[in-house]
């Protein structure tokens, strides 16, 4: 049977549809997600990711035992500093990926995707070494409030609740801890904004908090459209364990200039990071249309060359948008496969929201 969160009830009254998604009962919509993504990019919305799994790594040795853990190197992070990373396999493949604030040399929080929860936390029962204690909280809920309004929104919020965190002087990618409250500014939009964890028991009144300061709810579909314009990767999709974050665009999340800091995986993705490799990510714009999706196969002079994890339909560009995994080089196009027809697609540069 599905889950559900704290704001259940709340979707419910604010006039949601509810799916199943990964196991918990969520919002895909609550009338219209073209609308939804659309306040996002200009005002502010926010999304129930509860679901997601709130992981607190404590003790002497979280640190070096994150750094063997992790592909991004949680030691050139300050406290209330956040870092984007990969856990990887042995072969480099992700297992997951997730997002990791550093408290204090001995407290870490990470935050980890819904639907490998159950994986993630056995990989790390598995690894486990040291010094270290591995806390699932049970009694916490999470929102992301995320677009250009989310600061002055969220201050509003906060302040009717009676909590006296000043966001605005939080930094892309840090956080601040107050009292029963986690507030990061993060998110998987693309836009600016926040990811704040507090109690559960406090779900529905911040929810009315914030929909009194003019921030519009938004389900799953608008989401995955934001992210997908912000060339954000989604695991199971864009990311998974037969593929390295190398071969998946986000090379970027694996550190190896400390030549002493053997994390798992490191030394497949030392080589590939150093000569290349032959998969690779690609971001397609369809020219003509028609709507990419994931699983479509990716031709280039008629012959095969890889398969679309993400696509779907940019509602801020009005056209058909596209992750896909290629084995071969494109320099410009290529065609996708869309019923049993090639489309033309032209290979362009993430973000897709830098073409608006």
């Amino acid at each position: 049977m599905s889950k559900q969160t704290p704001f259940y009830q709340s979707h419910h009254d604010a006039g949601a549809k509810i799916v199943d998604f990964h196991g918990w009962q969520l919002p895909i919509h609550y009338g219209s997600q073209i609308e939804e993504h659309h306040s996002v990019r200009n005002a502010a919305g926010l999304f129930d990711v509860s679901h997601m799994c709130v992981v607190d790594i404590v003790g002497n040795d979280a640190q070096p035992w994150l750094q063997m853990l992790l592909t991004n190197d949680v030691g050139k992070l300050q406290p209330f500093q956040a870092l984007y990373s990969c856990m990887c396999n042995e072969q480099g493949g992700v297992i997951d990926d997730l997002i990791v604030y550093k408290v204090s040399d001995i407290r870490f929080r990470l935050v980890v995707n819904a639907g490998t929860r159950e994986k993630d936390l056995a990989w790390m029962k598995q690894h486990r070494s040291g010094d270290i204690d591995i806390n699932v909280p049970n009694n916490l809920c999470m929102l992301a409030v995320q677009g250009p309004d989310a600061p002055n929104k969220t201050a509003v919020a906060l302040d009717s609740m009676g909590q006296n965190i000043d966001v605005h002087a939080l930094t892309r990618f840090s956080a601040v801890e107050q009292s029963d409250w986690f507030v990061g500014r993060t998110g998987y939009t693309g836009e600016d904004g926040f990811e704040l964890i507090f109690p559960a028991e406090l779900a529905p009144i911040f929810f009315n908090a914030l929909l009194d300061a003019g921030v519009k709810p938004c389900g799953l579909g608008a989401r995955d459209t934001l992210r997908l314009e912000a060339g954000m990767c989604l695991y199971g999709q864009d990311l998974d364990e037969d593929h390295s974050p190398v071969q998946s665009g986000i090379g970027w999340a694996v550190d190896v200039r400390d030549a002493n800091r053997q994390f798992i995986g490191r030394d497949v993705l030392y080589e590939q990071k150093a000569t290349g490799t032959e998969v690779h990510q690609v971001a397609l714009v369809l020219n003509q249309r028609g709507v990419m999706r994931a699983g479509q196969e990716v031709q280039a002079t008629g012959n095969r060359v890889g398969v679309v994890t993400s696509g779907g339909f940019s509602p801020s560009l009005q056209k058909s948008i596209a992750l896909a995994r290629v084995n071969k080089p494109l320099k410009s196009g290529c065609d996708v496969i869309i019923r049993d027809k090639p489309c033309a697609a032209n290979v362009v540069k993430l973000p897709f929201t830098q073409y608006q």
